[in-house]
Parts: structure tokens; sequence; C-alpha cells
């Protein structure tokens, strides 16, 4: 058994994981939205609820925003700004009292699939998280390949492709403080930010799916645009990871056309005769992050 946390911007999500991968119990509370303290305040607490008639003490993973710097032990690349500059791992064990294992919440997303999900039988899993930002994590053999920077996956802030950058109007700043980033048309905000381009109206992108499937030119137009955005960046990752599935996560993975249209458009762009990497949904929502967290404590650990 092992107890898994999602640190989300708006909720944290607590769960107990069976060594099956069933959750056995699950609890969620808002994001503390002021300061630093509050939130990890809220999730020792959370974690506590979750240990009460435990026996001894269960091993925790947590997922979070940002990645652990290398240099100073501190949050950075967050986009939940409380926790930049932060030395939430090193805090988290001091409140609690035992070790705890701390990642990046689309690394946890990586591993869930590949543990128990979509990627369960594949030894390379590229996690992709396609929501309020655009993320990614990349898995071998049940192991979270994090880099020498701590970086691996951040494939969202690499530039946008010259092949598709012709299809935008004027430049997109990235939260990051750098321009036309893969982010910047790729997460909610991206897509948002095309069809109003498109149509001079501005509506998020579940309406903009829905409209889609009624039928609306501009959505449309919109989809099939974004469809081959998607595409020409996957194509490459795929031409430096060559993982065996690619998961598509985040709210922006609910729209089905990405899996009828992304794969046939990335094959022109993919330096191989053939393409054997799928795309694939993702097996668990919102409760992904949860899983991935209790799986980074793998089972021989456990004792």
């Amino acid at each position: 058994m092992r107890i898994g946390i999602d640190l989300g911007g708006t909720k944290i999500e607590g769960i107990i994981l069976s060594p099956d991968g069933i959750i056995e119990k699950k609890i969620r509370i808002d994001t503390p939205s002021d300061t630093y303290k509050e939130i990890l305040v809220a999730v020792c607490e959370l974690i506590r609820t979750l240990q009460k008639g435990q026996g001894k003490p269960l091993k925790v993973g947590i997922g979070m925003p940002g990645a652990i710097s290398k240099f100073s032990n501190t949050i950075k690349n967050c986009n939940a700004i409380p926790l930049n500059g932060q030395p939430m791992h090193t805090d988290l064990e001091v409140q609690l009292g035992y070790p705890v294992r701390l990642e990046n919440d689309a690394n946890c997303f990586a591993m869930s699939e590949a543990t128990f999900g979509a990627g369960k039988t594949h030894n390379c899993v590229f996690g992709v998280i396609l929501g309020t930002g655009t993320g990614g994590g990349f898995v071998v053999k049940r192991t979270v390949i994090r880099g020498a920077n701590g970086i691996t996956g951040e494939w969202g802030h690499n530039s946008i492709p010259a092949s598709v950058r012709k299809f935008i109007k004027g430049t997109r700043i990235c939260y990051c403080g750098r321009t036309n980033c893969i982010e910047t048309i790729l997460s909610g905000r991206g897509i948002r930010q095309t069809y109003l381009e498109i149509s001079g109206e501005d509506i998020d992108a579940k309406e903009i799916a829905a409209r889609a499937t009624e039928g609306e030119s501009f959505a449309k137009k919109c989809l099939d645009l974004y469809c081959t955005q998607l595409a020409h960046c996957l194509a490459s990752v795929v031409n430096v990871l060559d993982p065996d599935v690619i998961v598509l996560g985040g709210g922006l993975s609910n729209i089905q056309q990405l899996y009828e249209k992304v794969l046939p458009e990335m094959h022109p762009h993919i330096f191989s005769d053939t393409i054997k990497t799928l795309i694939s949904p993702p097996s668990f929502g919102d409760a992904s992050g949860a899983i991935g967290a209790a799986c980074l404590w793998p089972e021989e650990t456990l004792s």
C-alpha cells in the first residue's frame, strides 16, 4: 500500500493505492492560493489523514507542477508561483519525519500510465499533458527519466517548429518569459488564442470542441489546425526519444479528433520509413497524477 498526492493549482488529491493499482481511499481538498506555507501545511495534513489507522507509515509520493533544481534543491519552472524557489522536498520530510518522494506532475502522469495504464505493456512511454500548460514525462521500464538538469520531457518550452509557425498571427508570449514556445499553441490558452484569431470570438477549449462536433466551421478549422500543430511538435519528440507509445493527458486529451488525425499527420515529419509509435488516450483521467505519485516507490522498496 502506498500514498500518492497530486498537488495542483486548484486542488490537492490524495489516495491510498493497493499493490495491484486499486485506489482504496481518496480525499480531495482545495489548494490554498495565498502562500507556500499554507500549501505545505495542507499537503502535510492530508498525508497525516491518509496515514491514520495504517499501523506503520505508508510510503508517500507527491506529484507537483515544476521540477526540483539539482543545484539548490528548490522548486523551479512551476506555474504555481508560490512554490518556485521553495525547498519543498526538505520541508515535507522535516514536517512529516520520514522520507517522501517528490516529482514533476507530468512525470507522475507518465508513470501511472506506464505502470498500470495505456503503456503497461511497453518499455518506453512518453506522457503528454495538454491542459493549462504543455508538459511531458518519459518513463523507461517503469523508471522516470529525469535527465542531467531534471527537465526531461519539457517539450512545451521548445520553440514552435517553423512548419507550423506560419499558422499563427504575431508573437505569443509564454509564462516562462520566452516567445513562441510550443505551449503557447498547444495549451488551453493556446487553442483559445487560435480560435480568437480565426473567428474573432474568445471561448474556451471545451466550447471549441463542442462547436466543432456541431459542425461550426470556425471550430472545425481551429481543431484541424490544432491537430496539425500537435502532429508536427510530437514528431520532433519521436525523432529524439522514439517512444513505444505517447499517452495524451490533460483536459485537451478529451478531444476525440486527436486520436484520429494526429498520427497520420506525424508520418511525413518522422525520420523513418515506418512509424510504430502509438498515440493513446489516458486510462485514469484526473486520477493519473496521484496514482503515478504512489508509483514513485517501486514494490521492492515498500518493506
